[in-house]
């Protein structure tokens, strides 16, 4: 990979990650409700589990998909699914009081494996194989692979600080409830979003 091709990949993974979207918004959310250190296996999750997924998606996963255009379909249905139910999780999530009995942040696994159900992190993936690994040859993938884990790490960890920097202002349950719902209904609104721009 050329200087000039890195410098391209590397403004396109820094738009596509720091942008607003399921992952940021889940690991903002995370940061206010359970603090940095509790969300850190939310965190590493993301910004691990994304390029994970870049290596299976750039050597054949996406060939399925252009094979058999109904798993679009398929996957799409699971993706609103999916993160309807989160928004809901977010939006029950309990007040800072009892959040450390009642609820916790996903996992590790549970951050990873969301990446193959969240819309944006598909439209990143096939993005970003095409535009920089178009010959779909394991040492582009990976460049583009690591090029996201690089910044995916440094997004991952803004995201969830500004959340818990939100924290210190949120220190009434009732204002909490509210960020939560607010948060919530950002995350269905940006399905929405990502849906009308994949049509």
């Amino acid at each position: 990979m050329t200087y000039e091709l890195f410098l391209a990949l590397a403004a396109f993974a820094f738009g596509t990650v720091f942008t607003p979207g399921p992952n940021n918004l889940m690991l903002m959310s995370s940061g206010a409700n359970f603090g940095f250190q509790r969300s850190i296996p939310h965190l590493l999750g993301v910004a691990i589990g994304f390029p994970l997924m870049i290596v299976p998606v750039g050597l054949g996963v996406m060939q399925l998909f252009e094979a058999f255009p109904p798993l679009t379909t398929i996957m799409t249905a699971l993706s609103v699914v999916y993160m309807l139910w989160l928004a809901w999780k977010i939006a029950n999530a309990a007040p800072p009081e009892d959040s450390a009995a009642q609820g916790r942040p996903l996992s590790f696994v549970q951050a990873c494996a969301f990446q193959w159900v969240n819309p944006k992190a598909w439209a990143m993936a096939l993005g970003a194989i095409t535009l920089y690994a178009a010959s779909r040859d394991l040492s582009a993938i990976l460049w583009v692979a690591g090029t996201y884990l690089l910044i995916g790490c440094f997004s991952a960890s803004t995201w969830t600080m500004l959340g818990q920097q939100l924290r210190r202002l949120l220190r009434r349950p009732a204002q909490l409830r509210a960020f939560n719902w607010t948060m919530a209904a950002v995350l269905v609104a940006s399905l929405v979003w990502i849906l009308l721009q994949q049509a």
